[in-house]
């Protein structure tokens, strides 16, 4: 599959932020749910006079309730009209679209750059307040509360057991034909001087619900109800445990999407669209 852009086109990155409190996700979707592609496709069109909405290839497909920080994505638009509006794009689509989901920047792309494969990494943050008598209302819609006071040091130290290139079958949504092979290189846990935990979470790719179960798992090990270890068991047994948690939507943000250097981008793209194997480890050594 080639990332040329079609001739007479330009294909422009976007930038943006959104409030996924009132979005059905990310994807657009039949019926009337409300999603932040369908939002920005057809602020688009608008904005732009075409005929018909244009598609947005998208970093990370969020889900119902998650929020972005963060997000990439690009559109292809005919050069003519890029050369006449584009440096005006920005401000049109500013008073166009919604208040919970802003474009912040809008740039021409680099040859063979597609926001989906070209990305090497994505960096997630997770918020949860512990406080007997719960969190912010002003930041209710961002913060999960949790009743039971959370050990930072026992979550931490149970996150390091998941560092690493590994099947994640056990905390990902099964989905046919995908891998859920991933190389988690963050997981780290804070507590900020307000009271409130946020993990920072960040691998290549996430495979589905991925990031908020091992946040569910995270918070079981924090009040106790499991030892720091079990949530590396549970990856190394490679199946879903029904102790294993997804934790609700409102406390996960995309806050940051990797790209590699322009000349690496076609080289980057080949690469995503292999599908990923575990290597088996050599005859007589240690497993992991």
């Amino acid at each position: 599959m080639s990332d040329d852009v079609q001739p007479g086109f330009v294909r422009a990155r976007l930038d943006l932020s959104y409030d996924g409190r009132n979005f059905s996700g990310w994807a657009r979707q039949k019926g009337e749910q409300r999603t932040v592609q369908q939002e920005i496709e057809d602020a688009l069109r608008v904005v732009l006079r075409l005929d018909a909405s244009p598609q947005l290839t998208v970093a990370g497909r969020t889900d119902a309730g998650v929020h972005a920080r963060g997000q990439v994505a690009h559109v292809d638009l005919p050069a003519e009209l890029w050369d006449t509006s584009g440096d005006q794009l920005l401000r049109r689509l500013a008073g166009r679209l919604p208040m919970d989901v802003r474009v912040h920047r809008v740039t021409e792309a680099p040859p063979h750059f597609n926001a989906r494969f070209s990305a090497i990494w994505r960096r997630y943050a997770y918020r949860v307040g512990d406080r007997p008598g719960g969190v912010d209302p002003l930041r209710r819609g961002h913060i999960l509360w949790h009743n039971r006071p959370l050990d930072l040091d026992a979550m931490n130290e149970a996150a390091q057991s998941l560092l690493g290139e590994h099947d994640f079958a056990a905390y990902c949504k099964k989905r046919e034909g995908a891998t859920t092979i991933r190389t988690l290189t963050r997981l780290h846990w804070v507590r900020h001087s307000d009271g409130v935990l946020e993990a920072a979470v960040k691998a290549d790719a996430f495979c589905h619900n991925m990031v908020r179960a091992l946040v569910g798992a995270m918070l079981f090990v924090g009040d106790g109800h499991r030892p720091p270890q079990w949530p590396g068991e549970v990856l190394a047994a490679g199946v879903r445990d029904s102790a294993v948690h997804v934790v609700r939507p409102h406390g996960l943000t995309l806050e940051e999407v990797g790209y590699p250097a322009d000349a690496d981008l076609a080289a980057r793209n080949a690469a995503s669209r292999n599908k990923r194997t575990l290597l088996a480890p050599a005859p007589g050594a240690d497993c992991c």
